[in-house]
């Protein structure tokens, strides 16, 4: 979620952040408040066990956390993630905590027993106002592989029901590799009748157990990007892509084309704020790990420091890794001649995991930006 996407207050909250806002203040902050989880999912970022870390933040230290979060200029939207979040005793306490301080709050459980509706219930209840879920393919043995049991794909349908009847803003999140890069037209028809509000689509990144996975090519890329553009056209909810930046390329591209085409008619749909701001790992994006590891993303493993002995707010705002990432012209190779270096300067994550490097050029992108074009700036 490199994006504005998460509950009706987040709506608001998007509109009145700007892209001088991305300086001081990240949009989305997310907390991975515990790496115990039961499932052994294909491209888990975390690798999650089955047991916490001993060192895993207290309750207390949780709290602190989450009152510094609300110290930044802009008080971001927070993501409770994990592993499985549900396999923290506290989680419900904090959930609460951090929503009477007046955070938006949303959570991201894992499609275990542990998902019941009395959990998401409580959730609810306590204010949380979206839940983020994972759906890998149209159909249960390609999900339920990819997820590492069988019955996962039947759990998560189940899930969505009980989510949707409780009001929750739902987010469906996909991750796209090799298994399922044919079936994008089958899970965008699948998820018309699920009563999602946003379809977010994550591009496989080589880390954890990711890096066993196959990855897409950048060719197949444009494809996936063509079929996402499409299905926005009439689908009832919003996709958006993480880690794949250069589909708001792909997208301001087609546009430019159909302005060219129709010069006196009316210019195009208005190109969302949400895609032309920018946003991405280290700028408007930050991530704690369950032992207080201050990361520029989830996906990103860069570690700039750990709470509680590090301030997120002075990481966020001057560590040098932070800084680099939100100036375009510190980007490497193409990406840093790219007229969409502003709004999309490739996936960070992904070419440090490929070249060791997160300033490196983006590894799965075609587009070779013609010399001279100029550069597209966040509206």
């Amino acid at each position: 979620m490199d994006e504005a996407s998460i509950g009706a207050k987040n709506i608001t909250r998007f509109a009145d952040y700007s892209y001088s806002d991305i300086v001081t203040s990240p949009l989305m902050f997310y907390y991975e408040v515990t790496q115990a989880c039961d499932l052994v999912c294909k491209h888990c970022r975390a690798s999650a066990q089955a047991q916490p870390h001993p060192e895993e933040l207290t309750t207390e230290l949780a709290k602190s956390l989450i009152d510094q979060v609300t110290s930044f200029p802009k008080v971001p939207n927070m993501v409770f993630t994990g592993g499985d979040p549900l396999k923290r005793p506290d989680l419900f306490h904090l959930l609460e905590y951090a929503v009477n301080r007046g955070i938006n709050v949303a959570l991201t459980p894992s499609a275990t027993p542990l998902a019941t509706p009395e959990a998401l219930r409580r959730a609810r209840a306590v204010g949380v106002s979206a839940l983020g879920l994972s759906l890998d393919a149209a159909d249960a043995p390609t999900h339920d592989a990819f997820r590492g049991w069988e019955g996962s794909f039947a759990r998560t349908l189940e899930i969505l029901a009980v989510a949707r009847e409780l009001g929750f803003y739902i987010q469906v999140n996909t991750t796209i590799s090799k298994r399922n890069v044919d079936q994008i037209d089958s899970m965008a028809d699948l998820l018309r009748n699920l009563g999602i509000h946003m379809w977010s689509v994550f591009f496989l990144v080589p880390v954890g157990r990711g890096a066993l996975e196959e990855r897409i090519s950048p060719e197949e890329y444009e494809h996936v990007f063509g079929r996402l553009w499409s299905h926005a056209q009439h689908q009832p909810y919003a996709i958006k892509t993480t880690e794949a930046p250069h589909y708001r390329r792909f997208v301001l591209e087609v546009l430019r084309q159909k302005d060219k085409a129709h010069p006196d008619g009316d210019r195009t749909q208005p190109m969302a704020k949400r895609l032309t701001m920018g946003i991405g790992d280290g700028k408007g994006i930050m991530f704690v790990s369950h032992i207080g590891e201050i990361y520029p993303a989830g996906f990103l493993p860069l570690a700039c420091g750990r709470f509680p002995n590090a301030s997120v707010v002075s990481v966020y705002q001057n560590h040098p890794v932070f800084r680099a990432l939100r100036n375009p012209d510190a980007l490497k190779g193409k990406c840093g001649t790219c007229a969409y270096r502003i709004i999309c300067g490739g996936s960070r994550a992904r070419a440090y995991a490929v070249t060791g490097d997160y300033l490196a050029a983006e590894p799965d992108c075609v587009f070779q930006c013609d010399p001279g074009t100029p550069v597209v700036h966040p509206s």
